[in-house]
């Protein structure tokens, strides 16, 4: 209850400190009409009365946000204002129709605060609208994607060229009876696809991504397989034959082209919508304060590595330096004079009640890693030889603290971070930034774009629609159906051609392919 008191206090003298409207800030790409995603967002980063940004919370209820038509009595999008507990929030917005124009309020003690009411001159489309950008550049510009991604540009520095054709007979026999495969074929913005093999269930989340983006932008016609399990399948090395194969994980052994992972793009299609953790959820649920964290390390999990195993021996045998448990058996037997017995699930919000967060590898990389580098916890990284499609960004003892991958040094790395402590939280810091940075909705978007535009061009023969493959169809909209305002415009200059007597013939043959 003290704690409460005092806490409520500070919030009281934070709020009271807020300094005129003006002074505050707001970004993002929720306050651009053009950036279509599944969850809109922006950031609030609130100021003190000399205009320096606070650098903990003035409460929760500090900021009013409406977004309303000037057309429509009533807007169907779901507000969520999030604390990130820094003097900063996150505004987050899912729109489940398409408006002509919406305004954005922001208002601090009843007034608008910077530049606010922020007007988005629409139409303003909401992510089931299927209404692709022509421009693939110009999508990417409105977008603000990077020039390119490092990881794609190794990965695809294996492949001087890609043969669709040679691909479609290769593949399927190399991989095709032992491994779980999705071959797609982009066309003209429409997606199809066969699977290979007995577990094909983890194509939905290629499946909605593809489909995601079509709405979004036309994408180049491309053929590629999809490896749908863990493990990265392409062990060859040059000058040997190489199959290029997209999976979610990569590895120091193997030539796959790496995307990311299923777990963090369902995250992105469904932010506000199924899941509860996400890369924006998490920002607001980033536990108590660095110094009334519980200066132990911590870690849940299931046994899917001999690691795991030694990690939760470790912690019983040293329990006040080291908490971790395991939830599931399901790799090795469970032996509960070695590793005690089973506990109950945590919630991964409360994860973050512990400063030291330990992450591990599972059957190949541990892909929880995007919401523990998003918490204000310090990341204590295992050594692997497996990786994500960020990894290579990352740097050791800047964005997280390194520990061999037998875990010989785990114990130490764990009691230098507690005799340093403001350099294990400036590291803290620095990882969440990067998550804030690097793994939020809109570059997500941008990777999987620019990965796919990237391996089209080194395409040399046509990519086809193949025998036995399927069309993915685009989900049905019909509750609140939208109309592309650029198909309008496609379908006005197609019939101005044709009423033109000097309608050059080449031109109606490209507007009919459109």
């Amino acid at each position: 209850n003290f704690r409460v008191s005092v806490q409520s206090h500070l919030h009281l003298e934070l709020h009271r400190s807020l300094g005129q409207s003006g002074l505050t800030t707001l970004w993002g790409p929720g306050l651009e009409a053009s950036v279509v995603l599944p969850a809109r967002f922006f950031y609030i980063q609130a100021a003190d009365s000399s205009g320096k940004n606070l650098t903990a919370s003035p409460g929760e209820k500090t900021f009013e946000v409406k977004i309303v038509s000037p057309v429509e009595q009533f807007t169907r999008i779901w507000i969520q204002v999030l604390d990130r507990r820094d003097g900063s929030f996150l505004v987050r917005y899912r729109m489940y129709a398409t408006y002509s124009e919406l305004h954005v309020h922001v208002l601090l003690k009843n007034e608008h605060v910077a530049k606010s009411p922020f007007v988005l001159k629409g139409p303003v489309y909401h992510e089931g609208c299927d209404c692709p950008r022509e421009s693939g550049s110009a999508w990417e510009a409105h977008m603000h994607c990077p020039p390119s991604f490092a990881q794609i540009e190794r990965d695809l520095s294996f492949y001087p060229s890609v043969d669709p054709d040679r691909n479609a007979q290769e593949i399927p026999q190399r991989f095709g009876q032992r491994q779980s495969l999705c071959h797609y074929t982009v066309k003209d913005n429409k997606i199809y696809v066969r699977t290979f093999g007995e577990h094909v269930g983890f194509r939905i989340f290629m499946d909605a991504i593809l489909l995601s983006l079509t709405r979004k932008v036309r994408l180049p016609d491309v053929e590629f397989f999809v490896n749908l399990g863990d493990w990265p399948l392409e062990k060859r090395k040059p000058p040997e034959k190489l199959h290029p194969i997209f999976s979610w994980c990569g590895s120091n052994n193997t030539r796959d082209i790496v995307m990311p992972t299923y777990d963090l793009t369902e995250s992105v299609l469904e932010t506000m919508g199924r899941v509860s953790l996400d890369m924006m959820s998490v920002q607001a649920n980033t536990g108590p304060p660095w110094p009334e964290k519980n200066a132990t390390a911590f870690w849940r999990g299931r046994d899917s590595r001999q690691e795991r195993l030694e990690l939760v021996k470790l912690s019983r045998a040293h329990p006040h330096i080291i908490d971790a448990a395991f939830t599931n058996f399901f790799f090795f037997k469970h032996d509960e004079s070695l590793y005690g017995p089973l506990v109950k699930h945590v919630s991964f919000f409360d994860f973050f009640k512990y400063k030291y967060q330990i992450n591990i590898d599972g059957t190949v990389a541990a892909y929880r890693l995007p919401y523990l580098l998003a918490g204000d916890s310090v990341v204590l990284k295992q050594d692997s030889g497996y990786y994500e499609h960020f990894y290579k960004q990352l740097r050791a003892w800047e964005h997280y603290i390194p520990v061999r991958a037998d875990l010989r040094d785990l114990l130490e790395k764990i009691q230098w971070a507690r005799d340093h402590d403001e350099e294990a939280k400036k590291i803290a810091l620095a990882g969440q930034q990067f998550a804030r940075s690097h793994l939020m909705g809109d570059t997500i978007f941008c990777y999987y774009y620019i990965l796919i535009k990237d391996y089209a061009k080194l395409q040399v023969t046509e990519p086809k629609i193949r025998k036995d493959m399927e069309v993915v169809e685009q989900p049905a909209d019909d509750l609140f159906p939208c109309s592309c305002h650029r198909t309008n415009v496609r379908n006005t200059q197609m019939l101005c051609l044709l009423c033109s007597l000097s309608a050059d013939p080449n031109d109606l043959i490209l507007l009919f392919a459109r």
